[in-house]
């Protein structure tokens, strides 16, 4: 980082701290979206070019090393990615775990999609007050909620449950779903919708 605080287009003889390969996987393993070189440079505090070399190096060993997941450049940055040759596999896990009982996050992830539907992963996690994007893949990927579009105004997708989510819960439409109001706290005209009293 320069002295006037912008990240350094860099200097190709610098050599990488002997942390960041290890920063970068961390970064990378959270991350629901792609994210630029020039952020991870950014936030790491590392020239640019030292950060698109090491993620180019990550990249090419992942592939060597067989490993079944790949570090991939896409038009919006850098994402670690299922390997194509594992997708059988990958759904097989998904699929038979489809009998396994779910997480207590997992439920709680469900029902606020469920009854505040269609909704967002931004708006899961607020009304939860914990990042929901990894319950949200699950149920996606085991078929109990979908994308459903994206919002008008700030453009964020949208998701719903499934008739897969019906079935499995044995309803025949979403007004058959339980009423909330038992088990809401009693002054809820004073909270708002991510639950915080207002």
């Amino acid at each position: 980082m320069s002295a006037d605080g912008t990240t350094d287009v860099g200097d190709l003889s610098a050599a990488p701290p002997p942390t960041l390969r290890r920063d970068l996987e961390a970064v990378l393993m959270v991350v629901d979206q792609p994210v630029s070189e020039y952020e991870l440079a950014r936030a790491l505090d590392v020239p640019l070019d030292v950060v698109t070399r090491t993620l180019e190096d990550l990249s090419r060993e992942y592939t060597e090393q067989g490993r079944g997941f790949d570090l991939r450049a896409v038009a919006e940055g850098w994402r670690v990615y299922t390997r194509p040759e594992c997708a059988d596999v990958v759904e097989h896990f998904l699929k038979e775990g489809q009998e396994v009982r779910l997480t207590q996050a997992a439920l709680e992830t469900m029902a606020v999609v469920a009854y505040r539907q269609p909704v967002s992963r931004g708006r899961v996690s607020a009304v939860r007050g914990v990042n929901c994007d990894g319950v949200m893949r699950t149920l996606v990927l085991r078929g109990l909620i979908e994308e459903a579009g994206h919002d008008s105004e700030s453009g964020a997708l949208l998701y719903r449950t499934t008739s897969y989510f019906l079935e499995r819960l044995g309803l025949r439409g979403l007004d058959e779903l339980p009423d909330l109001a038992p088990f809401l706290p009693d002054d809820i005209e004073g909270l708002d919708d991510t639950g915080e009293h207002t």
